[in-house]
């Protein structure tokens, strides 16, 4: 009981001066942020190594350490501050920060250490790989750590500490100016909302907290850049993404709390907090536990099964029970991202204010059933903004967007993560049945209806194919599948301009054709033009929900 009450005055110490009590939907929501903390810091202590002073790695990679969640790790301990937590936050910010790269001349200036094991980055034996040996938003990932921890821990860390995170502050806000969309490999664009975000508040905050006019216009310029592209259609570039809409929300409540009105961030951050939960909010079904499609990037096709910083969020504002989590959120998908659930329980009472009361409902009960049509554009990847369709009934959700893009894949480049189409429905037992378009052109036209997916490949032709990954079946349906038939719980009509003959092949975890995305297994149903036809590949899919 302690030890509770002891959390609950920790999350109450980031309600600052200003900040109105959270507001929830039924009882669940209570104290939910306090929840979230404690279960996500009691995993991580089973991680934590107290003689280096990090994280284990959390995929127990040959205990090997690891960099961001170790920082994530450390904000967390100073809300919890029990026994000697604030003694051990200082000790990690103090290693994360010496293995900080110092290197002027180099890309990757300022930025943090995958982890502490590796070797130099830039060497002949371990050669510079963006996102591999080096991965510049984790710039953005540790630097917005140590600023919250600034902001509502600072009485609990050393004022040698304070200083010199101030100073490592600096080189990354410093090093981040390197990134130029285009140039070097890098890919960082106002369009590439979460990383973009976090670049413009550590310019804007670091700016201003060491006087620094230069640092401060350039993060207010960044800022505007992203703002204009969401005031287009009140939507992030970066649309509807389970992991990276979560962090984008992140970014934005630091927008919102921790810079002033004279910022355009200060601004315009709680504007499009509420606006961007406004239309996860309409895409969101209740009953399935998952937003509709399309998703930009994604590392799952069912959010009750892989783990995503927005259920992380949902969590605290509706309740774990009624959050799209595993009662034991470590054995999920894509696990790693349970670090950040201390930097969202801190955040909750504030951001959660910024959250609609109809926002708040449809997380907690299915408004019935209607459609969604809005748009999102990522330059310069699209060449217009991509159009964006899903209809949502109470047990069946399909969502589609039209696109013409310079690349395959959306904006990351990554087909396994860019789902254009989705379709997910209810099973008997409870489980969500899926079904998604494999991204393998630059342009499609896709609309989403009343149980109905169009589809139509508008630069396609005799060699293009269609490809559907569809989720297995549950433990009480069939183990094989051989056409639509063997799908449960939906029944499938197809026609269009496509050869009717279609093949099915399995992607399993050790074994079958192909290999698994995103852990997910799936089997895969193509379909292909009749041979010597001059017809745009076209296809149409009815569900029936049996």
């Amino acid at each position: 009981m302690k030890a509770a009450l002891a959390l609950g005055r920790a999350i109450a110490l980031s309600a600052v001066s200003g900040t109105v009590k959270a507001k929830t939907v039924g009882n669940g929501s209570k104290n939910a942020a306090t929840q979230l903390l404690r279960e996500s810091m009691s995993w991580m202590d089973m991680y934590y190594d107290t003689e280096a002073g990090y994280l284990y790695n959390l995929d127990s990679k040959a205990l090997l350490h690891d960099t961001r969640s170790s920082a994530w790790y450390a904000a967390g301990l100073l809300a919890r501050n029990e026994g000697d937590d604030a003694e051990q936050a200082a000790k990690i910010v103090e290693n994360i920060i010496v293995g900080q790269h110092k290197n002027v001349s180099s890309q990757w200036y300022g930025d943090y250490q995958i982890y502490p094991e590796e070797p130099t980055v830039g060497t002949s034996e371990y050669p510079p790989v963006i996102y591999n040996s080096w991965d510049p938003n984790w710039r953005g990932f540790v630097g917005t750590t140590f600023v919250l921890m600034l902001e509502e821990f600072s009485h609990l860390i050393p004022h040698d500490t304070q200083t010199r995170i101030l100073e490592s502050l600096h080189n990354a806000t410093v090093g981040d100016t390197y990134r130029v969309g285009g140039v070097d490999d890098d890919n960082l664009y106002p369009s590439y909302s979460n990383p973009a975000i976090m670049r413009a508040f550590m310019s804007g905050w670091v700016g201003r907290r060491l006087n620094d006019s230069n640092m401060t216009i350039s993060g207010e310029a960044y800022a505007k850049d992203i703002i204009t592209l969401f005031d287009r259609a009140d939507t992030l570039s970066e649309f509807n993404s389970g992991t990276y809409a979560g962090v984008s929300l992140y970014a934005l409540t630091l927008w919102a709390k921790y810079l002033p009105q004279s910022s355009l961030m200060g601004q315009h951050g709680a504007t499009m907090i509420g606006k961007t939960w406004e239309k996860l909010g309409q895409l969101y079904n209740a009953n399935l536990k998952n937003v509709a499609g399309p998703w930009d990037r994604s590392y799952g096709y069912d959010m009750n099964r892989y783990l995503s910083i927005l259920a992380l969020q949902i969590w605290t504002l509706v309740g774990k029970d009624n959050a799209p989590i595993n009662a034991k959120p470590w054995t999920m998908g894509h696990k790693d991202d349970f670090a950040i659930s201390p930097l969202v329980a801190i955040l909750a009472p504030f951001h959660n204010t910024l959250v609609s009361n109809d926002t708040l409902l449809a997380l907690h009960t299915f408004p019935g059933t209607h459609t969604v049509s809005t748009s999102a554009f990522s330059p310069p990847w699209d060449t217009y903004p991509r159009n964006i369709t899903a209809w949502l009934s109470q047990n069946l959700t399909i969502g589609a967007e039209t696109f013409s893009e310079k690349v395959i894949g959306g904006p990351a480049k990554n087909p396994s993560s860019f789902n254009p189409a989705v379709v997910q429905w209810s099973r008997k037992d409870g489980s969500v049945g899926w079904l998604t378009l494999y991204a393998q052109v630059e342009e499609l036209r896709a609309v989403a209806s009343d149980s109905t997916l169009d589809l139509e490949y508008p630069k396609g032709n005799q060699t293009s194919t269609f490809t559907f990954l569809v989720g297995t079946n549950s433990r009480s349906g069939k183990r094989d599948v051989a056409s639509w038939s063997d799908v449960e719980g939906i029944k499938v009509s197809v026609n269009g301009t496509v050869d009717m003959d279609y093949s099915v092949a399995f992607a399993g975890y050790v074994g079958g054709s192909g290999k698994t995305i995103n852990d997910f297994e799936f089997w895969n149903f193509t379909y292909g033009m009749p041979e010597g036809s001059g017809k745009l590949p076209q296809i149409s899919l009815s569900f029936e929900l049996e």
